[in-house]
């Protein structure tokens, strides 16, 4: 798992500013340090409630002593950090229905890579040996649904899809009949980038969910919510106002290659509450990996230049 980091590693920025000297640790950190440590891993993009965790917990346990070096500090913040992370034991796993086929209705707004989300999920399904279809639901974007055909047809999979300005939850209704007929395993479904102030398209997406629901029992089984890991608090803003809708099941965080600042994964798990199940880390097929929270944390505070 690749992390993007910033101009020098999180963790060396941390001994720059906190650990002038290994003394510090034994001497007590200073105001002053903690200070420094909080507007470092907001500027990180950690989000104003990990930070202040992850600072209370540091205080303290230097206070109580059970930190005497450097290893002892980095451990125990990539520790604190796992279990702030920590979801799914295997997050790349999705609830699959009992029988019939798995309905996953993909949200996210416009530019946070959903569609490319979408076709690296049903790569990854066809490679677990699941047959899949996809649903081309977003029929408000100019584009979108010839996009999703067009990636249906590099990948061999099926693909149900409506006109321009049609009605989105008629193209789920329709992709999931199909499903069932076809005795398809899989249907993914694409919805309309929406965002907050778009009353009508947060409605429409509210009568998919119920529309599937009626059409297979426990559908839609996962609601991926795709947010772009390079906006920060814009994204957990973006993830409250999807969960006034439709709750997501979990997220699949994008973008987070060279020029993306890991923390934002940080902020999104710990302010959505909702387990982090995939990240995208690059343009290929492959480049959608299950979100592994130890080893996020270990590489978001590795030492690093």
């Amino acid at each position: 798992m690749r992390i993007g980091g910033g101009k020098l590693g999180i963790w060396r920025r941390i001994k720059r500013l906190a650990l002038t000297d290994v003394g510090a640790l034994v001497r007590g950190l200073k105001a002053d340090d903690l200070e420094q440590l909080e507007q470092l891993l907001i500027e990180a993009d950690f989000g104003v409630p990990a930070t202040l965790d992850l600072v209370e917990f540091l205080e303290s346990e230097v206070r109580r002593g059970r930190l005497k070096t450097e290893a002892d500090l980095q451990g125990a913040l990539v520790d604190r950090l796992a279990e702030i992370l920590a979801g799914p034991t295997e997050p790349g796993v999705l609830a699959f229905a009992a029988a019939g086929p798995t309905v996953v209705l993909v949200i996210g707004v416009n530019g946070a890579g959903k569609t490319t989300s979408i076709a690296k999920l049903a790569h990854r399904l066809t490679l677990e040996g699941k047959s899949v279809l996809l649903g081309a639901a977003d029929t408000w974007r100019a584009g979108a649904v010839q996009q999703l055909e067009s990636w249906a047809q590099r990948l061999g999979v099926a693909c149900v899809s409506g006109t321009m300005g049609g009605d989105p939850a008629a193209v789920a209704f329709d992709a999931v009949e199909a499903a069932v007929a076809r005795g398809v395993d899989v249907v993914v479904i694409d919805t309309a980038g929406r965002l907050h102030t778009q009353d009508d398209l947060m409605t429409e997406l509210g009568k998919i969910v119920r529309v599937v629901g009626r059409k297979v029992a426990g559908a839609p089984h996962e609601v991926l919510l795709v947010l772009d890991g390079t906006v920060g608090q814009n994204a957990v803003q973006q993830g409250k106002q999807f969960a006034k809708t439709v709750t997501p099941t979990g997220l699949i965080v994008t973008k987070l290659d060279g020029s993306a600042r890991g923390g934002a994964v940080v902020a999104l798990r710990r302010e959505l509450e909702v387990p982090i199940r995939f990240v995208g880390l690059g343009e290929g097929l492959e480049d959608l990996e299950p979100f592994e929270a130890k080893r996020w944390a270990a590489g978001l505070l590795g030492d690093r230049e």
